[in-house]
């Protein structure tokens, strides 16, 4: 080698190591470095006041808001060509939504009747629930997760239970999936979550994917809109509400494009597969608790469930947004390798 390639390569040295900080590539600081560059490139949650920014390919899919309403909820969700794949409201005013039940944020977990009180509604006479605290917040290439501890507060502040709860968000191809996994604690005595229709696992889909559109002006009822509703069990629209099934899958049109939402019940969660509290104008839930409502029973607590003092309960269940009809979306298989894939509930 002559002398001006040994000093050539000693300064190409000189500067690599400059802009290293003097680190060799074994050092934490390089392989942070490495990591983050591969974190750009898949799923990528970042903490920020009072909420997490999730992004998929450096681009903004969800926001987890933990304190600027009663319960947490995702809001926006993102996807298909930015796409907003919920309603807006009551985070966003937009033209031409409706304005009903302020409580449907995005996509969130509640229920109204929890030892008497309502983790459902927006009323100032609800209860709250509380984030404690983060107990890991992950990115990765193929899939971020966090996990959180909530305390659900009755309306003068006194501990009802607890929950922890793991969310998974998957960077696989256009598709999106999020998995949604909780467990109640009955932290301060018996826990009754109460039979009623108002739950649980929960989305309000975009307006123009609704069964029936927004009444209009002189309307006496609402007109078909362009949305379609399907259970598992083959069963449609109008006919869903209040059926048991292993998944549902609603979808509709958004800026010209068809869509769907699926929201699946895991085998393991207690009475699955679940009733469907999902109406004709966007509203759609998995609900294990509205029993006496579904079923149109005389027994009012005939679907309470009564977690005792000290014990806990866990449900599971995975969001899958995708393109197209359920056929297209391949709900039906997605299920299925949801199923395959989780065992007992744990993502593979």
């Amino acid at each position: 080698m002559t002398l001006k390639r040994v000093v050539c390569s000693l300064a190409a040295i000189s500067i690599l190591n400059a802009l290293c900080g003097g680190c060799s590539t074994d050092h934490p600081g390089h392989a942070q470095n490495t990591a983050q560059a591969a974190v750009n490139g898949g799923v990528k949650i970042t903490q920020q006041a009072g909420k997490l920014r999730i992004e998929i390919n450096g681009e903004l899919f969800t926001e987890y808001n933990y304190e600027d309403a009663p319960r947490p909820y995702f809001y926006p969700i993102i996807g298909f060509g930015g796409r907003g794949l919920t309603r807006n409201y009551p985070m966003k005013l937009v033209e031409g939504e409706d304005q009903d039940h302020k409580h449907h944020r995005g996509l969130w977990y509640g229920h109204r009747m929890v030892n008497g009180f309502s983790f459902w509604e927006e009323t100032g006479k609800e209860g709250k629930i509380a984030h404690d605290k983060f107990l890991e917040v992950k990115s990765g290439a193929d899939v971020g997760l966090f996990k959180e501890r909530n305390k659900w507060l009755a309306p003068d502040g006194k501990e009802v239970c607890r929950d922890e709860r793991t969310i998974r968000i998957y960077h696989q191809g256009v598709n999106r999936w999020l998995d949604f996994d909780i467990t109640i604690i009955a932290s301060n005595g018996e826990v009754v979550f109460g039979d009623d229709k108002d739950g649980t696992m929960s989305i309000r889909v975009a307006e123009s994917m609704r069964l029936t559109r927004k009444r209009q002006k002189g309307e006496k009822k609402a007109m078909p809109g362009d949305g379609h509703i399907i259970l598992s069990t083959g069963v449609q629209d109008g006919e869903t509400w209040g059926k048991q099934a292993a998944w549902c899958d609603y979808y509709g049109p958004i800026d010209g494009k068809t869509v769907g939402v699926a929201i699946f019940d895991h085998p393991s969660n207690p009475r699955h597969p679940t009733w469907w509290h999902v109406r004709d104008y966007g509203l759609f839930a998995a609900n294990p608790f509205g029993k006496h409502n579904f079923e149109k029973l005389a027994d009012k607590n005939a679907g309470n469930m009564v977690i005792p003092a000290g014990k806990r309960v866990t449900f599971r269940y995975r969001i899958y947004w995708h393109e197209g009809d359920e056929k297209q979306g391949q709900v039906a298989e997605q299920y299925q390798k949801y199923v395959a894939s989780t065992g007992k509930g744990i993502a593979k």
